[in-house]
């Protein structure tokens, strides 16, 4: 049985923790990422009808569950794509937290799985697991933080995780409980997403590779008698034409100079992280070879751990990429641009019309005392007349 096609998206953004700004790998054009930054975008994604935002994890990054709490309260509709840790945190803990943060946001949450790939921040974060020992610990702490969720009073002694009488006096308001968000390459982030995930993400590779990694995680799901649902991590560089879409694309990386490319290439190589790896392999650390399938661009990866691509081009290119990752089973698309508040912008309002979203009724039309968009007033007498802008 192969994957079924994706008639309908959920896109999400991003929220950019770790930092931002008009370049990568540079301070020019960079811009502090504060509490209030981070609410403007959240707040744009929220009134522009995102589905969510994913927020990032690690010692590069503000406290994720921290800065969800902050947000939930200043946006409506907007979920939040928060990362449990196993290995660094209790399951037990972990399990109140989750019920915590989606009973105060009114079921907003989201829950992303993460293992942790970087041997050199897990040791600082002191963990010296092996990468198959930290996929048994995931596997332990599922097992318990789904009991504990489920209503399950939890007692699980295993080879790394043990608990005695464990249990949740105050539930979480989605039953049973929030969904389970999950990306990893090696076999045994596959036995993971088969036994326990709800979504398998991947990175932003070639369509024809997504479509082979897909079908090994459903294959290992079927075993099983599970299903679990696809998503997808890019980056999106959306302009009106193409042309101006390739030059943002190159302007991103123009102050990346050849040590800064070389200083985290030898960063992303120390890594046990087989989906790092298979980022690097795209690019190879080469500027000269960056589109690495028809308008997926790994330039982003020449700098940027974790999810190295992007989709280029205008709106009509894009929606068509989309549309193409859809057809091989992907429903969910975590994308981010930069700087991350006027691409989202940019996003929403050049592509989202050409998708068949699945959280259309969150687009709403601009519902704005003056009626809008119609641009500026002309002349302080009249208003511009509603037209589509012609593209070359």
């Amino acid at each position: 049985m192969s994957i079924v096609k994706a008639t309908s998206a959920n896109v999400l953004w991003f929220l950019p923790t770790h930092g931002d700004g008009r370049y990568l790998g540079t301070s020019v054009g960079a811009r502090p990422v504060d509490l209030n930054y981070l609410r403007q975008i959240a707040q744009a994604a929220d009134d522009l009808g995102y589905f969510g935002v994913l927020l990032p994890t690690g010692r590069s990054c503000e406290d994720s569950w921290v800065v969800a709490s902050a947000l939930a309260s200043v946006t409506q509709r907007l979920r939040f794509l928060v990362a449990v840790r196993p290995g660094l945190l209790s399951p037990t803990l972990a399990a109140r937290m989750t019920a915590t943060l989606d009973r105060i946001s009114n079921g907003r949450l989201l829950i992303n799985v993460v293992t942790g790939g970087d041997p050199v921040e897990n040791a600082g974060d002191g963990v010296f697991l092996s990468h198959d020992e930290r996929y048994e610990v995931t596997n332990e702490f599922l097992a318990i933080y789904n009991g504990l969720l489920s209503g399950e009073i939890v007692n699980y002694a295993g080879k790394h995780l043990r608990v005695e009488d464990g249990r949740l006096l105050f539930p979480a308001y989605q039953k049973p409980r929030p969904p389970l968000y999950f990306g990893g390459s090696s076999p045994a982030a596959t036995d993971v997403a088969a036994a326990t995930i709800d979504k398998y993400l991947t990175w932003g590779e070639p369509p024809a590779q997504v479509a082979e990694k897909l079908g090994v995680v459903a294959a290992a799901a079927r075993e099983k008698g599970r299903q679990v649902s696809f998503g997808i991590r890019l980056h999106v560089i959306v302009r009106e034409t193409n042309a101006e879409a390739w030059r943002a694309a190159d302007e991103l990386i123009s102050h990346v100079s050849d040590d800064t490319i070389a200083a985290a290439q030898k960063t992303f190589s120390r890594m046990d992280s087989v989906g790092q790896k298979r980022m690097q392999e795209l690019h190879g650390g080469r500027r000269d070879k960056l589109e690495v399938s028809p308008n997926l661009w790994a330039g982003v990866g020449l700098v940027r751990g974790g999810a190295g691509t992007a989709l280029v081009g205008d709106p009509e290119t894009v929606a068509a990429r989309i549309k193409e990752y859809m057809s091989i089973g992907i429903d969910t698309f975590i994308l981010s641009g930069y700087p991350h508040l006027e691409e989202a912008y940019r996003f929403a309002e050049l592509v989202f019309p050409l998708l068949p979203l699945g959280h259309r009724s969150n687009v709403v039309d601009f519902p704005h005392a003056n009626n809008g968009p119609f641009g500026e007033t002309i002349a302080n007498d009249r208003l511009p007349q509603r037209q589509t802008a012609s593209r070359s």
